[in-house]
């Protein structure tokens, strides 16, 4: 039997590529309009059962049907987010001390002319 291979430990910073970008907004939005139809399905069942808080439950479900869609198309087209500080979070400040720009300087000297 085998077994499915570990992701190998990312060592760059670069962004993830364009394939799996896109691959995991499909996914995102297949699962959102998914939902949508889940709302249409229970809509029209409760229409035709006649069920109770028929007031209640058919503009929730009216409300997911217009809202869904919106919001998978504007997360689909959407990039994921920068991580620019990938590797920050399992580094404690006692590992690095933080880095300055400039060394510290003396204060400047004032000469008289006088």
């Amino acid at each position: 039997m085998r077994r499915k291979a570990a992701r190998p430990i990312l060592i760059t910073d670069a962004d993830r590529s364009q394939a799996d970008q896109l691959r995991s907004r499909q996914v995102r939005y297949v699962l959102m309009m998914s939902v949508r139809g889940v709302c249409l399905l229970v809509a029209a069942i409760l229409v035709g059962t006649k069920a109770p808080l028929l007031w209640l439950w058919l503009p929730l479900c009216l409300l997911g049907m217009v809202l869904i869609p919106w919001l998978a198309v504007l997360l689909a087209n959407d990039r994921p987010p920068k991580e620019q500080y990938r590797f920050r979070h399992n580094r404690t400040e006692a590992d690095e001390p933080p880095q300055q720009a400039l060394p510290d300087a003396s204060p400047p000297k004032t000469i008289d002319a006088d």
